[in-house]
């Protein structure tokens, strides 16, 4: 038997305190020798810290933490008992801690470029990080690093992708920007509520995003004001992520609050600072349709089950309806975005939503009060007023107030001749005209099909997206392409100033393998990029006798991907009737499953083998395999 003990400096279920004890890793390692363990293995992201340790057992090992892995399988063929220490401080404590400048922020963040991005989502596997988040771009969902919640843990750059990019030093563009202006003044000051009877507030969050301090925030202003409160935080796994319920009783004398939590139906008003945890049954439960003004974000959080499913989407509308069904008085709006575009923090959309409800008059503090509980509160003062104040315009008067964007993207569908004019001219850029011309002719062939057949234009909107896509595929010349366009330095420039850039590769001619025989990333420095410029220079060489990278199996397998879609296109359009139409749209649809680089790629790919086999199965005939004809029917 292995056990695995968390040395993370912090009880993290419980809010971040410090261990008591005073043990140390070494220390540690003592008892549990003493206690007759043998075999004892210290696994840390630095191991060079325990260079200078000298009260170890002598039997002790030092292990990076990227090894954990191979250790486990050693011990676990390791007769008796061993114990492996895992030496780390928790990710969000040390985040909580940075922006209150209690540590050091680290001078290493990281940052993807989203046009060399495939969205596989590997990075989310391997880092298991929320901060991992989903981007809408014209090419499909992809994936950014969000800088306000990030840890700077690093782990998502073991995703197999050469996409990330690593900045020392550099400084968050963000603080130089000059803030937005607004205008607060004028604004009426609403009724707040009586408190002859308890009033019952009830916020819904995501941890480590700052819900349970506005919640404090706002008990704290009701005892200034002389009246009574009790917050209670229902944070569950909060420190990782997860849904937060924080209970606010309000009433004029202490001994009116019976109890910590809102009673069932009994809550006043709900502030959904994150719909999803707004739109669960713990929180559906406290409402009542006669009785319940409900306020929410209407930007949606990705939650832990997109690191599981890469495709997962909440829709906000439903959300909203769910939580409208249960409540007297409903409004939404996208807090985030105005959190972002004014504060250049997601991290301030709580108190924005705090300053909305209480503009609607249903927060029973006075504005003296709560400016007071944010002074108390010490941090970061004049961005928490300004948040309050941007939440009281939003609920007052919208219209003073500058649109913002989505900072996880938003793109209108374009028509289907704009589509195809645009991955053409993608196509002219990736190699020539007559690549383009290429894809032109097998997407006006699909298309000519099926307006003959008077069958709309799915199957043609499918073929123009998916035929772009492996034709495009992004090999080293394109890769360089993507980071020399412009467009990289544009995103760069948005989120940093200055720095040092370290480029994350595995060029498969020098890249050594690991333990599963994958390829291994490394980092280049800063001259990666007149690598790039030049590499470049030589996409002319794709496909013919002299392209070195062309004679790689994942080239081979990328070009007759390609090919073998454009040739079944051209069958689908010469055999295609109406009732084969549904099975075409989805045949057509299957390179959507391709996506990542390397091992990754390759293990997508005969996933998306399987299932175009078992879709030709239905040809021509046009049987849907039962689980497809499940979810059309769903989607319908």
């Amino acid at each position: 038997m292995t056990y695995k003990i968390l040395y993370n400096d912090a009880v993290a279920m419980t809010g971040g305190q410090h261990v008591e004890s005073g043990q140390t890793p070494a220390m540690i390692a003592q008892q549990v020798e003493a206690e007759g363990v043998k075999t004892i293995r210290i696994v840390t992201e630095d191991p060079t810290r325990y260079a200078g340790v000298r009260d170890l057992p002598r039997s002790v090992t030092i292990h990076h933490r990227d090894d954990l892995e191979d250790v486990q399988m050693k011990l676990r063929e390791t007769p008796g008992v061993s114990v492996i220490i895992y030496d780390q401080m928790c990710a969000t404590e040390k985040r909580r801690r940075s922006k209150r400048g209690m540590i050091k922020p680290d001078r290493v963040r990281t940052i993807i470029n989203t046009e060399v991005c495939e969205g596989c989502g590997d990075c989310s596997v391997k880092s298991n990080c929320l901060s991992v988040e989903p981007i809408e771009t014209e090419l499909g969902r992809k994936r950014r690093i969000n800088q306000s919640t990030c840890n700077t843990d690093l782990s998502c750059l073991k995703g197999f992708c050469p996409s990330f990019v690593t900045i020392q030093d550099g400084e968050p563009a963000w603080e130089a920007q000059p803030r937005q202006a607004f205008n607060a003044d004028g604004l009426p000051l609403p009724e707040t509520p009586g408190l002859a009877q308890p009033w019952n507030i009830l916020f819904t969050g995501v941890g480590g995003t700052g819900v349970t301090t506005v919640a404090a925030v706002l008990a704290m202003a009701a005892h200034v004001d002389g009246n009574a409160a009790s917050s209670l935080d229902m944070t569950g796994l909060a420190q990782k992520g997860g849904p937060v319920l924080s209970h606010i009783r309000f009433a004029r004398e202490p001994e009116l609050i019976s109890t910590g939590r809102v009673p069932p139906a009994s809550a006043d008003c709900v502030i959904a600072c994150d719909l999803v945890v707004a739109a669960g049954g713990d929180a559906l439960n406290l409402m009542d349709a006669g009785r319940t003004a409900a306020f929410a974000n209407s930007d949606v959080t990705p939650t832990s089950e997109f690191i599981r499913n890469r495709s997962k989407r909440y829709e906000s509308e439903l959300l909203s309806a769910r939580v409208k069904r249960q409540a007297a008085e409903f409004s939404a709006f996208d807090a985030e975005a105005l959190a972002v575009g004014y504060l250049h923090e997601a991290i301030y959309t709580n108190m924005i939503m705090a300053g909305y409800a209480w503009q609607k008059g249903k927060v029973p503090v006075s504005l003296r009060g709560l400016y007071r509980a944010i002074r108390l509160n010490a941090t970061k003062v004049e961005d928490n007023m300004a948040a309050f104040n941007i939440g009281r315009i939003a609920a007052a008067a919208p219209e003073r107030l500058a649109a913002q964007s989505d900072p996880r993207g938003h793109v209108e569908e374009k028509t289907l001749d704009v589509l195809i004019e645009d991955r053409a001219a993608r196509l002219t850029a990736y190699q020539n005209a007559d690549y383009a011309a290429r894809y032109r002719a097998i997407v006006a062939e699909v298309r000519d099909a099926e307006a003959k057949a008077g069958l709309g234009e799915n199957l043609t909107r499918a073929a123009a997206t998916y035929a772009y896509k492996l034709m495009a595929y992004k090999d080293e010349y394109e890769v360089a392409r993507l980071y020399t366009d412009g467009k990289f330095a544009q995103q760069l420039a948005s989120q940093f100033k200055g720095g040092k850039l370290r480029f994350w590769l595995a060029p498969p001619i020098i890249a050594k393998k690991d333990s599963h025989g994958h390829l291994e990333k490394k980092h280049f420095g800063p001259w990666m990029m007149t690598g790039f410029k030049l590499l470049a220079k030589f996409k002319g060489l794709r496909g013919t006798q002299l392209d070195l990278f062309g004679y790689t199996e994942e080239r081979k397998m990328e070009r007759a991907l390609r090919d073998t879609y454009l040739e079944n296109l051209g069958r689908i359009a010469r055999e295609l009737t109406a009732g084969n139409h549904a099975l075409a749209v989805e045949i057509a649809k299957v390179p959507d499953e391709i996506r990542g680089f390397g091992h990754v790629k390759e293990a997508a790919a005969a996933k998306a083998r399987a299932l175009e086999a078992d879709l030709w199965a239905g040809w021509p005939t046009g049987k849907l395999p039962k689980a497809k004809t499940s979810l059309i029917s769903a989607s319908q």
